[in-house]
């Protein structure tokens, strides 16, 4: 097993980049974003390049995130730990902070030079009004460069996030190379519907306000093989 999570996410796509590593759905909005394996790590990419090259980051430096499950979430996460980045969501003084549009309120308790808005919206649109102090993380990230090069070893946090991830895991039963459908307002925890799947190299299908009535079909159309319980 690697021992940080730019590895895992790495190993994870080796095989077939190609592949639909992430695919997002939203049943109150209808959206649905399928994210291959190259197309996430561009993302992650482009968020790293974003914190070390623009912001100045440098390994350690507490960021804080403010997101519901999603697929941008992924690629802020993965884009913090690829950087070496410690990653908090409880408030406290961080350098940067990533906020969903609807928890803007709840950010301003958080001390943070840089600040970053995620509007969530289907095609990553950009924010229709930017709350004042904000920058636009979709509009921003786009930017930057598609490859990034993270430093060898573990981030600080990264041996603790990995233990739990390898456990949940095992507890969870997702299997190796796994079709893992996930409900995301029950598994809020990124360990849970991100690294989890991550170390067992499985594909995901995210769901937000999941409509049951919707799931065999859904099932059968993604090919999924495991449904969190």
């Amino acid at each position: 097993m690697a021992d940080n999570i730019a590895r895992v996410f790495a190993d994870a796509i080796a095989t077939d980049p190609t592949r639909p590593l992430l695919t997002w759905y939203d049943d109150s909005s209808g959206d649905r974003t399928e994210l291959s394996g190259a197309t996430l790590a561009n993302w992650v990419a482009k968020t790293a390049n974003l914190l070390v090259d623009e912001v100045g980051l440098a390994p350690g430096t507490p960021v804080g995130v403010l997101l519901p499950p999603h697929w941008q979430t992924a690629a802020v996460l993965l884009g913090c730990w690829s950087a070496k980045l410690t990653v908090a969501d409880t408030p406290g003084a961080v350098d940067v902070l990533f906020a969903a549009a609807d928890r803007i309120d709840e950010a301003q308790s958080w001390p943070a030079d840089e600040r970053y808005a995620l509007g969530l919206s289907p095609l990553a649109a950009p924010l229709r009004q930017l709350p004042p102090g904000f920058a636009d993380y979709v509009v921003e990230v786009r930017a930057h460069g598609d490859h990034f090069g993270p430093q060898p070893g573990p981030g600080p946090g990264d041996a603790h996030l990995l233990s739990r991830a390898e456990a949940r895991a095992t507890e969870l039963g997702i299997e190796p190379g796994a079709r893992v459908l996930i409900d995301a307002d029950r598994y809020t925890d990124p360990v849970d519907w991100l690294l989890a799947p991550l170390t067992r190299a499985a594909t995901v299908v995210l769901c937000a306000n999941l409509d049951e009535t919707r799931l065999s079909a859904r099932q059968s159309t993604e090919k999924v093989t495991q449904t969190l319980p």
